[in-house]
């Protein structure tokens, strides 16, 4: 069973290795391999989150869940990530359960759920994912602007009142 206690002292023992990108990604690798060990551990999503696991300047982990038809806009991190689903999804890279993909520091990306349940994922980060200003994209002109937390928060809200409607 996945105990969250070791798997982030498993991610902070993965930072100190010559690659601790990759290193990172076969931590959430082993995790997500076993998706319902990750769902006890996390609990039974029961609508949309970004819920902190742990923070440090060098090493974010985050549990992730989008709602059915939820959509982030292209955004970056400014850090490398791994993302490992432990719930089943599709996106435009398919990633779907037992799946997990390292991003690289430049990476710019969105994040669509097609399918009509929920979709979990721990998401690592390279860094403090909430102490680095990063951008956002208009995804009709691509226009760059700041990324705003709250913003992001309120698509959470958003999409977990269009949940809570079906």
């Amino acid at each position: 069973m996945l105990e969250l206690e070791q798997f982030v002292a498993d991610c902070r023992a993965a930072l100190s290795a010559d690659e601790p990108h990759g290193a990172i990604r076969e931590v959430v690798a082993r995790a997500v391999s076993e998706p319902s060990t990750v769902l006890r551990a996390v609990g039974e999503p029961r609508r949309a989150e970004l819920r902190k696991i742990y923070r440090s300047g060098d090493l974010t982990i985050l549990n992730v869940v989008w709602a059915p038809g939820m959509t982030l806009l292209p955004h970056d991190h400014r850090m490398w990530a791994v993302i490992g689903i432990y719930m089943e999804a599709v996106s435009a890279r398919a990633l779907s359960e037992k799946d997990s993909a390292p991003l690289g520091h430049q990476v710019i990306h969105s994040v669509t759920n097609p399918i009509p349940r929920l979709t979990g994922a721990i998401h690592v980060y390279g860094g403090d994912f909430y102490g680095v200003p990063r951008s956002e994209w208009d995804p009709e002109t691509l226009l760059e602007q700041p990324s705003d937390g709250e913003r992001t928060m309120r698509r959470f809200e958003e999409a977990n009142a269009l949940y809570a409607k079906h």
